[in-house]
Order: C-alpha cells, then sequence, then structure tokens
C-alpha cells in the first residue's frame, strides 16, 4: 500500500504504544510498517533532500503533535510511551486520531498557536504535489516545494540556454566547467577551448590545474535528440586527438542507442543533456542568482542532558 500520512499513522502509533511500556523509534517504526504492510522499497523511500525516508519522517510528526497534546511523553532519548490521557483518548474507541481530534486539548491549541506567530510551517500552507496538500509533514512541505521551484527554474534555465548566441553558448559552458574545477586558470580554459563552429563548442580543456590530463568537449545547441551516429563521430574525433576522455553536452538528450554505445566504447565519453546541464548551472551558480535562504533545525538533545 502507499505510505500513510502522517494523521493516518496517528491512531496505530497511540494503539501500538497502549501497554504503557517504553518503545524506541526503531521497535515503533518496524511495528507500524509491518501493520501498513509497507514494502521496504517504500519503508527506504527518501524525502526529496535524501536525508530521511519518508515514513520516519512522518512516524516522528505524529509524536510530535502527540507531545503537544499530552497524549505520550519521551522519558529518555530516542524512546516514547503513553500518558493517562492518551490511554482516555483510546477508551473513547476513535475511528480515527487526527489534528481536528486534538484540538480538543488546551495545551496543544496553544501549541498550535505558538507554531503560527513563530512563523512555522503547518500542513497544507505550503504549495505540495497534486493529492498531497492537507496530510504532508512541514518538511515535506518544504521539501516538495523546493523541487517543485527547482524544476520550474531548470526549464526557465534551459530556454534561456536555447535562446541564447553560439558564442555565449561557449563562454557559459566555459564558465560552468571552471567553476566545477577543470581547465586551470579562465585565460588558459578560453584559449584551448574557443574553436566554435556548428552552433555549438569543439576543443579540449585540462582535467585539473596541474593539465595532467585533458578532456575533449563537444556542445550542440540541439533540439533533435543525439544519435548514436553523433556520438561516434565524437568518439572517432577522440582517438583523433589521442585523447580517451570526452564530454558531450546538449541542450536536448540523447536516445537510448546513444547512451548504449557509450557504455561499450573504452573511451569515457560522459553525456550532458538539457536536463542535466540546468541542473549544473544551478549546482554551481552559473546563470542563476540566490534570493533567499533557509535552515532547517532540530533539538540538540544531547544539550540537555544533565550530568
Amino acid at each position: 500500500m502507499a505510505i500513510p500520512d502522517f494523521q493516518t499513522v496517528m491512531l496505530p502509533l497511540l494503539i501500538h504504544l497502549r501497554d504503557g511500556q517504553e518503545h524506541s523509534n526503531q521497535e515503533t517504526l518496524k511495528a507500524l510498517a509491518e501493520q501498513f504492510r509497507l514494502t521496504e522499497e517504500e519503508r527506504a523511500q527518501l524525502l526529496p533532500s535524501g536525508r530521511q525516508p519518508i515514513f520516519t519522517n512522518r512516524v516522528a510528526w505524529a509524536k510530535s503533535h502527540f507531545k503537544a497534546a499530552g497524549l505520550i511523553e519521551s522519558p529518555r532519548r530516542g524512546y516514547y510511551k503513553i500518558c493517562p490521557r492518551g490511554l482516555e483518548v483510546l477508551r473513547t474507541n476513535p475511528e480515527r486520531v487526527d489534528l481536528r481530534l486534538l484540538s480538543q486539548f488546551p495545551e496543544y491549541l496553544e501549541f498550535r498557536r505558538t507554531k503560527r506567530e513563530a512563523g512555522t510551517a503547518e500542513p497544507g500552507s505550503i504549495l505540495a504535489p497534486e493529492g498531497e496538500s492537507d496530510e504532508l509533514t512541514p518538511e515535506e512541505h518544504l521539501e516538495y516545494g523546493y523541487q517543485r521551484t527547482r524544476e520550474q527554474l531548470a526549464a526557465d534555465l534551459l530556454q534561456k540556454v536555447k535562446d541564447a548566441s553560439p558564442p555565449f553558448f561557449e563562454k557559459l559552458v566555459v564558465e560552468l566547467l571552471l567553476t566545477m574545477g577543470y581547465g586551470g586558470s579562465r585565460q588558459d580554459a578560453g584559449r584551448t577551448v574557443g574553436r566554435a563552429g556548428d552552433g555549438g563548442i569543439d576543443g579540449v580543456i585540462n582535467e585539473d590545474r596541474l593539465g595532467l590530463d585533458v578532456i575533449y568537449i563537444q556542445a550542440k545547441r540541439w533540439e533533435g535528440t543525439v544519435g548514436r551516429p553523433e556520438i561516434q563521430k565524437f568518439a572517432g574525433a577522440l582517438q583523433g586527438q589521442r585523447a580517451k576522455k570526452g564530454i558531450f553536452i546538449t541542450t536536448s538528450d540523447f536516445t537510448k542507442e546513444a547512451e548504449d554505445y557509450v557504455a561499450m566504447i573504452d573511451s569515457r565519453i560522459v553525456l550532458v543533456n538539457g536536463a542535466r546541464l540546468a541542473n549544473l548551472m544551478m549546482d554551481h551558480g552559473v546563470g542563476v542568482t540566490k534570493i533567499a535562504s533557509y535552515e532547517v533545525k532540530r533539538i540538540d538533545s544531547d544539550y540537555f542532558e544533565e550530568s
């Protein structure tokens, strides 16, 4: 089944803790994952940042809301147990436990009010993927919102590259490679990568600042998909230059035959399509500027441990 949202997790979580014993995070995650019949792939599915599994994040937020409402407590780091109020909620045999139910408790209402005044993201307050608006955790809202913003920026950036002149495209590729650490000095890179033709560039650039090896480059501002014949020509050009490494950059994409061919030959050729080019430009700050940054912090539990 699909990974349950954090509010759907709430009732099974409370039932899991109803024995009054302390339960570790890992024990709870394992028990709930089995109850929801999650596959190993679903359990391992990560947030867009790749830093935490989605299911782990949702269980953690369910616990956070329960603590704020006084339903559970954490007697020691990484362990949780149910409180008398949590047992009272279970005795009512609720069909569902969610934020609406928790809102009957004054402590929880104060918790939500404090979050709003502090500007903390609430579920449903930030743009989320279709079909997932009110059921995402705050981290998910931030990460999916960031992902969608990045995807739109990549599309706009690639269009700008396609609209640029061949000389500007040449300059852009040189700038990107320099920013990524290739080519030595800007003057050397400009001299080694500078033979323009057919709307792109062809040349070599140092792999490192000492010039111990060189990389042959071809860049094509194409609308059509680049096929195997073009890559074969590029591989032949590498042999003619006595080079074993190359980068083929295009504003479009590559056919599967082209990708398969690269995997078979001895020469090391990296294929960079338009989507990857846009992402590399964003990652290395080429053609983009930062307008805002946000830090997401968590409690440092070690700081509050008293010896």
